[in-house]
């Protein structure tokens, strides 16, 4: 059963969390996530525009072979409330290809890009069977590149069981991103925490 609502926390009973990275893949900064994940033995999800897809479709397939959730981030990055249904519709769907080419089956998470939704967005994603995915550090604005400590301070704050924290792996330069995740993946998995999917966040019990 689909929620009608963007998701950004689950109550949970055990130290899990997702880590999830958008606007990529990016042949640069995709590969040092990758690399963070590996060294934690930890999962993340990715949520990859459809064009960076077709342009580095090697790194999409790394993301895949080593484990890691590919959610739909729609084909061209546009703020979906400002499109026709019709059109929205046809950003997902051509995302969704592309997903499906690299991974052989469907991907049922979705974050809308900038987190422009509406009651028409979230109901478009519920009818194709996707989970519209939001995040509890929006404050951090890795996008922005707002300096590394910055990103820190304002994920930690927002960090407890079943947290979705948002990330970017794409787009300019990531670098700070990157240098905040390794940190914070250091510091949570000493903590006892867990990293994983979206898909496997949603199924943890309750």
């Amino acid at each position: 059963m689909v929620n009608i609502a963007l998701v950004e926390q689950e109550s949970v009973r055990e130290k899990v969390l997702a880590f999830t990275f958008d606007d990529g893949p990016h042949p640069i900064y995709t590969r040092q996530v990758l690399e963070i994940f590996r060294s934690a033995s930890g999962r993340a999800t990715f949520f990859m525009i459809g064009k960076e897809m077709e342009a580095h479709p090697e790194i999409a397939s790394e993301v895949h072979r080593e484990g890691h959730e590919i959610g739909n981030h729609t084909y061209t990055h546009p703020d979906l409330t400002k499109l026709t249904l019709k059109a929205a519709g046809e950003e997902l769907q051509r995302a969704e290809s592309l997903v499906q080419e690299i991974t052989g089956q469907p991907t049922r998470c979705f974050r809308p890009p900038y987190f422009g939704v509406n009651d028409d967005i979230l109901s478009l994603a519920a009818e194709r069977g996707y989970q519209t995915i939001g995040a509890v550090n929006g404050d951090a604005k890795d996008w922005d590149n707002p300096g590394v400590e910055h990103i820190l301070e304002h994920t930690r704050s927002a960090v407890k069981p079943g947290s979705v924290l948002i990330f970017h792996d794409g787009y300019g330069d990531r670098s700070e991103t990157v240098e905040a995740v390794r940190v914070l993946v250091n510091e949570l998995v000493a903590e006892g925490y867990r990293l994983v999917t979206v898909s496997e966040l949603l199924r943890f019990p309750k």
